[in-house]
């Protein structure tokens, strides 16, 4: 019994690790994010007393995926700044006020947007994308922190191709010129995503 698990486990870690963040196996080609299945947070200190976790609930992305050589692969990602979520409950829409003129200024700046650069692969299933941030009218560049969860092939409910990837990124707002009560809400902002990736149709 104690061999037949240890043969599992030695299966399962083999199939896990089968796809890498050096290559994928799935189909090369265009790639966009599930709407259903793809997620965006934003993380800022407030007032030292706790990290306050709000989201944006609409984001897309596509990725031109080389499976065979992934560092090759290019990734742009746009987000709607008037989708801001914060389930905040109180006698005004803090939503508005985050993507209104004092924070995120949605109606002059509709759009937020990472275009890569460049991919770097720092371990089997780990990278870092350089790329320009535009946010807030101004351009710079930044690096997200990926991890690649795994890929289907075919994924049991849909039959088709699918990837999957986390990705964190660090950002100073204040470069931005969102500096409206930087200090007591920290000019750090931190990104957590995590997309899951379909053939374009």
């Amino acid at each position: 019994m104690r061999h037949l698990l240890l043969s599992a486990t030695t299966a399962v870690l083999i199939a896990t690790g089968a796809a890498s963040a050096q290559s994928i196996d799935v189909p090369a080609g265009t790639y966009v994010t599930d709407p259903n299945h793809t997620n965006v947070l934003w993380k800022v200190d407030h007032f030292g007393l706790s990290t306050y976790i709000g989201r944006f609930d609409t984001m897309s992305a596509t990725l031109e995926l080389d499976p065979e050589n992934v560092a090759e692969s290019t990734l742009t990602a746009t987000v709607d700044p008037t989708s801001v979520s914060t389930n905040f409950e109180g006698d005004k829409s803090f939503d508005e006020e985050i993507s209104g003129e004092q924070f995120l200024n949605a109606p002059e700046f509709p759009e937020a947007k990472f275009v890569s650069k460049s991919i770097e692969i720092t371990g089997d299933n780990t990278g870092k994308v350089t790329g320009d941030l535009t946010l807030h009218g101004q351009t710079h560049e930044e690096v997200m922190d990926v991890t690649f969860n795994t890929a289907l092939n075919p994924h049991p409910m849909t039959q088709n191709p699918a990837v999957g990837f986390g990705g964190m990124m660090t950002i100073d707002r204040t470069k931005y010129g969102i500096d409206y009560l930087a200090g007591p809400v920290s000019k750090d902002v931190t990104l957590e995503i995590q997309a899951e990736f379909v053939p374009q149709s």
